[in-house]
């Protein structure tokens, strides 16, 4: 039994890396919002797991492992915090407040989303943070009752979603300054948003890196304010 667990974890772990590396190849060979390995590799795994009747439980099982590499991966944004640290000390206030404010729209829309599409419970608890990067919104969500697995599928869709967002509101010149940009994407597209607005410019890529996981830490330190404001 414990032989099987290992063999099917192995080979789900290598179909998960191989999903992502093809999904990855394509996105470099035609670079569309609609191809981003992390809307793709999903879609795939997805397709895969129906096909061949797997389900959900036995394949996240074996490939958790994956999902708790979110948490060092993360610790390598403390580079670009680091090299960044002079634009924090001048500008501490005003990302103090783009933190807080996006964070608070974020919940705030979340819960209204919720409740017009009849969603509650638990449900409504893992939508919830969807709009911080990975590792701190599956922590949150399981401080506050929600489902870490559905989270970490929210924080993926809404990564994509706020990436062309981004890019649009970029196009049509209505965000201009790099502080501006990096809060932009860090803060409301996390990862996603981070990977492309590194494509844009190294600057850009650093702030959103930095807003990112300064608006991860905000949250999980927030989460007794949180539990206390959903009456837990």
């Amino acid at each position: 039994m414990k032989t099987d667990l290992w063999l099917s974890g192995a080979l789900w772990s290598g179909v998960t890396l191989g999903c992502y590396l093809l999904a990855r190849t394509i996105y470099r060979r035609w670079p569309q919002w609609w191809l981003m390995p992390l809307a793709t590799t999903p879609l795939l795994l997805t397709a895969i797991l129906v096909a061949v009747g797997e389900q959900y439980g036995d394949y996240i099982v074996g490939t958790r492992w994956l999902v708790w590499l979110l948490g060092p991966a993360v610790t390598a944004f403390a580079i670009p915090i680091y090299d960044q640290r002079a634009m924090v000390v001048r500008h501490w206030r005003v990302l103090l407040i783009g933190m807080l404010g996006g964070s608070v729209v974020a919940f705030v829309s979340a819960w209204v989303l919720a409740s017009l599409l009849g969603i509650d419970g638990s449900l409504r608890l893992a939508l919830l943070p969807r709009s911080i990067s990975t590792p701190f919104a599956m922590q949150l969500s399981s401080a506050i009752g929600g489902v870490p697995d559905l989270t970490a599928l929210f924080v993926v869709i809404t990564g994509v979603l706020g990436a062309v967002m981004g890019e649009v509101l970029l196009a049509r010149g209505i965000v201009r300054s790099a502080l501006a940009k990096g809060a932009m994407f860090g803060v409301a597209a996390h990862a996603a948003g981070t990977a492309h607005a590194h494509r844009l410019d190294a600057q850009v890529g650093a702030l959103s890196g930095l807003t990112m996981v300064l608006t991860g830490i905000l949250n999980v330190l927030l989460t007794p304010l949180i539990r206390m404001a959903l009456g837990q």
